[in-house]
């Protein structure tokens, strides 16, 4: 999943970019309002953490900018901003939720997945295939009612596709939701995490990895296989 990050603060902007890497997930990183909404207008993302307190182009006005050509995308508010009013405000722009400095990260990093979880038709924090589980508030993969040791880039392709059951993903759609936007689009890193990917799964279920390749078009985790049944 791919978040675009938008704090003025280098250190807190730094910290908290950092951990939601080690997390797995890609993360943009934006320290005005102007720029945002640049990354927002030439980038995918799936969530944006947003300040209110932003040079050039305050937060409130990012976010009405936004919900005037997208009313689906996820935005967090991370502001000082502790009044009653000011979190009325940021909601009834437009905010899915409101998170008030200081904050836990571990507080940060649960609303995201939440509100991650909402752009999918299920609710469960459990998505299965077949044979293939993945819990994705611990992130631990099992096949075959065995762990898969994935790496943050194999366990994130995994749950991508999993997400998009028996639909096919580009693999320009995939890079773009998975990894920074500085990532080469045509080098050869995406075929080799996905080969691993496929090829660790394959050590517990044998022929039956239900990732499938369609030549010219993307990937796909399909329901169809033998041991399918996708939810």
């Amino acid at each position: 999943m791919k978040i675009l990050l938008v704090e003025d603060d280098n250190l807190l902007n730094a910290v908290i970019s950092k951990g939601l890497r080690k997390l797995g997930y890609a993360v943009d990183c934006s320290f005005d309002g102007e720029e945002a909404l640049r990354l927002y207008e030439i980038n995918s993302y799936d969530l944006i953490v947003l300040d209110l307190n932003l040079p050039i182009i305050d937060g409130i006005e990012v976010l009405k900018t936004i919900r005037h050509h997208d009313h689906e995308m996820k935005v967090i508010i991370l502001s000082a901003r502790s009044e009653v009013e000011d979190k009325i405000m940021g909601l009834d722009t437009g905010a899915n939720d409101y998170i008030v400095k200081p904050f836990d990260f571990l507080e940060l990093e649960a609303r995201i997945r939440n509100l991650l979880r909402r752009s999918f038709v299920q609710q469960s924090t459990t998505l299965t295939c077949g044979l293939i589980a993945v819990e994705t508030s611990k992130r631990l993969v099992i096949a075959n009612d065995m762990p898969v040791d994935l790496t943050k880039k194999e366990y994130s392709i995994l749950e991508y596709l999993m997400n998009h059951k028996d639909k096919v993903i580009s693999m320009e759609e995939i890079i773009e939701h998975i990894w920074d936007s500085e990532a080469d689009m045509f080098s050869n890193t995406f075929k080799f995490h996905i080969h691993s990917l496929k090829k660790k799964l394959s050590v517990v279920l044998g022929e039956d990895v239900p990732i499938i390749n369609i030549r010219g078009q993307g990937y796909m985790i399909s329901s169809s296989m033998e041991g399918g049944n996708c939810r």
